[in-house]
């Protein structure tokens, strides 16, 4: 079997707007996400549509978008799902295909519909006792309990006895419980978040993301009085270019007077800290990314953005989900061959503030090389299109910065990590 590198072309995507009350409200995520696919081939005119051997698709989006992109009738394409890094999963796939040889060219494309809180876009169905949540799924086994032997491996303090006794969290309950686990403050969250969007408004006032976020005429929606989208109601159309969870105005006082999210609780007990500031908002999106064989792309002449070149993937207490990170970053620094310190450029996304600040020092992660150009607290996090987003995000800052290698890491809601590194191969070594 021959193996290969596999490598990313290019990427675009939409601006992430507001779940449940955005200007995307209103748009179809399967026109958005063929009008993507069609824009990337138009900048990319030495990749034709027949070149394309497999389309994969991250999140609730039919199997149409391939036709309604204009791809030949004869694309196979198929669904994968890994939470928070599903698209980071398709993307994933079709590199892992490219490695083995099995075709040369690839798109991923990730979507996401989110209401205004966790959950609530989801149809509610009655149900049997055959189907829903398993009754039995709050049982636990003492091992599934117990810290696992080699916690200490990568974790600098243990999982306190009253997070490891606590039922399935809420994915704003597992941040409460990080902060729980390492003694944050407020002030620590609440002083990265504030740099987190300040770093990225000076990012779109220098014009970095006019490569990433592709304008897109949608409909402005019409929403009544209580807020909720009238489907019925026609609005004006409008140019989209802009991320809608941007604040370029945060302020460490703004922050501190956000009250904290409702329904969490504190099991130490301690003061409850997350709240709308230091976390990631609930989004609406799309993201595209064209990955090819690195000798397609040599014979093609086709300037590539960087190489991927490790990934790993870890598990841990679904209670302290937002810790995957800490898990998958090692074993893809190993499959990688490198040390975090060859790291020049990290994305990470900021689902919350907290498991970011803890993330970092347990892996030693310097926060001048961490979302250089903002994260997903003002940007966003519409759950099954992030992946993509981080891959194309730091793959064009390492190519924009001359910088050679990248990294890109997410949590997962239900307690896993995923971790990708890419390198470009013309950055000085």
């Amino acid at each position: 079997m021959r193996l290969r590198n596999a490598v990313v072309v290019d990427g675009v995507r939409t601006a992430f707007c507001k779940g449940g009350r955005g200007k995307l409200e209103a748009a179809r995520m399967d026109d958005l996400g063929a009008y993507l696919i069609r824009a990337l081939l138009e900048r990319n005119p030495k990749v034709k549509p027949t070149m394309i051997t497999d389309l994969g698709i991250g999140g609730n989006l039919g199997r149409g978008v391939g036709h309604l992109a204009g791809l030949p009738a004869e694309l196979v394409d198929f669904s994968s799902e890994r939470a928070c890094a599903t698209s980071q999963e398709t993307a994933m796939r079709i590199s892992m295909a490219i490695m083995l040889d099995q075709y040369d060219c690839g798109i991923s494309i990730g979507v996401e519909r989110m209401g205004r809180q966790m959950g609530s876009n989801m149809p509610r169905m009655e149900t049997t006792r055959r189907d829903g949540m398993n009754p039995k799924s709050g049982e636990r086994t003492k091992e599934q309990r117990d810290m696992p032997a080699n916690h200490f491996g990568y974790f600098s303090v243990p999982i306190p006895d009253y997070i490891l006794d606590s039922p399935m969290a809420s994915m704003v309950q597992t941040a409460q419980n990080v902060c729980e686990m390492y003694d944050l403050t407020r002030e620590e969250l609440d002083a990265f978040s504030m740099r987190s969007q300040h770093k990225l408004a000076k990012a779109y006032d220098a014009g970095i993301y006019k490569d990433e976020v592709l304008p897109v005429e949608v409909e402005d929606p019409v929403f009544d009085d209580q807020g909720n989208w009238l489907p019925d109601e026609v609005g004006p159309m409008i140019i989209l270019d802009r991320d809608e969870g941007l604040r370029p105005n945060t302020t460490m006082e703004g922050l501190a007077a956000l009250n904290p999210v409702r329904g969490i609780v504190s099991y130490k007990p301690g003061p409850l800290l997350i709240t709308a500031g230091n976390s990631c908002p609930t989004n609406v999106g799309v993201t595209v990314q064209l990955l090819m064989s690195e000798e397609m792309a040599l014979k093609l002449g086709i300037d590539f953005l960087a190489r991927v070149i490790g990934w790993g993937n870890g598990g841990v207490k679904q209670q302290i989900m937002g810790m995957g990170p800490v898990v998958a970053t090692p074993p893809a620094l190993k499959h990688a061959g490198l040390e975090m310190d060859q790291i020049d450029r990290i994305e990470f996304n900021e689902a919350f503030a907290c498991q970011v600040v803890t993330s970092m020092k347990e892996l030693g992660m310097p926060e001048e090389k961490l979302n250089v150009n903002g994260g997903s607290i003002g940007i966003g996090h519409p759950i099954s299109a992030t992946g993509n987003r981080l891959w194309m995000t730091v793959c064009k800052e390492i190519k924009r910065s001359n910088k050679r290698y990248g990294l890109a890491t997410q949590c997962c809601g239900d307690g896993e990590g995923m971790t990708v590194i890419f390198e470009n191969p013309d950055a000085p070594k």
